[in-house]
């Protein structure tokens, strides 16, 4: 398997349908998509919100979401895009950022708890292991169009981009997102607090990804500094500080009403 991945060279179209090239990237997101949304109908009941009420906020916060991850990735290659609208538009080659991504659905699942009557935290809970298995699948349209990738390796399981082996920085984090994702089962399975959850995904996921971003070479950029990198630094900083309060605060209330 690893000899396979040294000497082959993916093609980012799957197929073509009466003249139209399906790509492998699109595939692969809406696969992602499509698991996400039935995990997260199976694990509603746990959280006690309605199947439907899931299905009407993934029809809010999936569209969300793609716009989200488009924009960010645009803004911060803007001297690119500025130049033609529609490449703005076209994503059929890929140019999606996660964290835009996350963010603007994060965002939708608050608001659609709050118009829905239903606490955030506890819809985000519910939402981070189903996004965190998505990531795992959506990271191989970056294989497929040879992007986020890393600098040359001499490891055995470099692959090929440009004549020469890198290190395979999509595979990394989809592996760690696969295995995040039971661990977040985990975790969510046993909340003590509301967020709980949510807020460790926030650590877990930023963690790797800080070291996973060191190895990139198509990192987007702030200033002389990975803005990937930056924001995971403070995302993980952030969810631990919150975690110990919302910990504290959960067994200060246990406290009084035992």
């Amino acid at each position: 398997m690893i000899g396979f991945f040294n000497t082959y060279t993916p093609e980012p179209v799957a197929f073509t349908v009466f003249g139209t090239e399906i790509m492998w990237y699109g595939i692969l997101i809406a696969l992602a998509i499509m698991t996400a949304v039935i995990i997260c109908v199976k694990r509603s009941a746990k959280h006690d919100i309605p199947r439907d009420t899931v299905l009407d906020g993934v029809i809010i916060c999936v569209p969300l979401g793609l716009i989200g991850a488009r924009l960010y990735y645009v803004a911060f290659n803007w001297a690119y895009y500025s130049e033609d609208f529609l490449r703005i538009i076209n994503i059929r080659h890929g140019g999606l950022a996660v964290h835009g991504g996350l963010i603007a659905a994060f965002l939708g699942v608050y608001i659609f708890c709050r118009v829905r009557k239903i606490s955030p935290l506890n819809g985000l809970d519910l939402a981070v292991p189903c996004i965190v298995m998505a990531q795992s699948i959506g990271r191989w349209g970056n294989y497929f169009n040879s992007e986020a990738h890393g600098g040359p390796t001499e490891l055995p399981w470099g692959i090929p981009v440009g004549g020469q082996l890198v290190h395979p920085t999509f595979l990394y984090e989809s592996i760690w997102c696969f295995i995040l994702f039971f661990i977040l089962i985990y975790i969510d399975n046993r909340r003590t607090f509301e967020g709980r959850t949510f807020l460790a995904y926030g650590a877990l996921y930023s963690f790797v990804r800080f070291f996973v971003e060191e190895l990139r070479t198509d990192s987007l950029m702030l200033g002389t500094l990975k803005q990937a990198q930056v924001l995971s630094a403070t995302v993980f900083i952030v969810c631990i500080v919150a975690m110990f309060i919302l910990s504290r605060r959960a067994k200060r209330t246990g406290r009084i009403f035992s």
